[in-house]
């Protein structure tokens, strides 16, 4: 008779996953906590390892550096569930003009994500040399991503006649920037919503060929 008992050795991954798991968030909330207080230039990976609970060696091993734990935080915070849930919505999309139109959710959510996480590390660490070396680091990574739709809507010629295809590009990463975020929703009194729809009305103004009069 077969024992229904699973093996030992998975429950062990499992475990040790979890607790690996725990360890790089206990690390990043560390990290976000001492960065927000006492900026990023004067907080150093032994004050990060003492509040975190480990050795500084375990900071090393699992980020690798003071850099890689705010690229953690960055990346917990601008691509996290809310970008996640965005972003699902457009995999089954093919209609090229849809989505330009939901391109400002993807916005939306990144924004929305980093004003709570990352607003009092900006504040106190704005002139940073690694937060501006980082920050530079996603706009190239947000640049590259919009690529894919506006190559589909180039490919199927919905594209405004009047733009070259770098042209659209950069009006595209221009709309969807934190800058027009800011002046709007923060600055502006905007909300999110209004915002969105707002950005979506605008970017098939501007990107998308009108449609021939009958």
């Amino acid at each position: 008779m077969k024992s229904s008992t699973p093996p030992r050795r998975s429950y062990s991954l499992d475990r040790r996953a979890r607790t690996a798991q725990d360890t790089r968030t206990r690390i990043l909330d560390a990290g976000q906590a001492l960065f927000g207080q006492n900026g990023i230039d004067r907080t150093t990976v032994v004050d990060i390892a003492r509040k975190a609970g480990v050795g500084p060696s375990t900071i090393y091993a699992t980020y690798g550096s003071k850099e890689g734990i705010l690229r953690g935080l960055m990346e917990r915070a601008l691509f996290g569930s809310g970008f996640q849930s965005a972003q699902a919505v457009l995999i089954d999309v093919t209609d090229p003009v849809k989505l330009i139109e939901l391109t400002p959710r993807i916005a939306r959510a990144i924004y929305e994500g980093e004003s709570g996480d990352l607003g009092l590390l900006r504040r106190s660490s704005g002139f940073s040399p690694a937060l501006k070396k980082m920050e530079q680091e996603f706009e190239d990574i947000r640049f590259a991503v919009q690529e894919p739709r506006l190559k589909a809507l180039f490919d199927a010629g919905l594209n405004r006649r009047d733009l070259t295809f770098e042209e659209a590009r950069s009006i595209l990463w221009m709309y969807t920037s934190r800058d027009i975020w800011r002046m709007l929703v923060q600055d502006a009194g905007w909300t999110p919503d209004r915002y969105e729809a707002w950005l979506s009305r605008t970017l098939l103004d501007a990107l998308v060929q009108d449609p021939p009069v009958s």
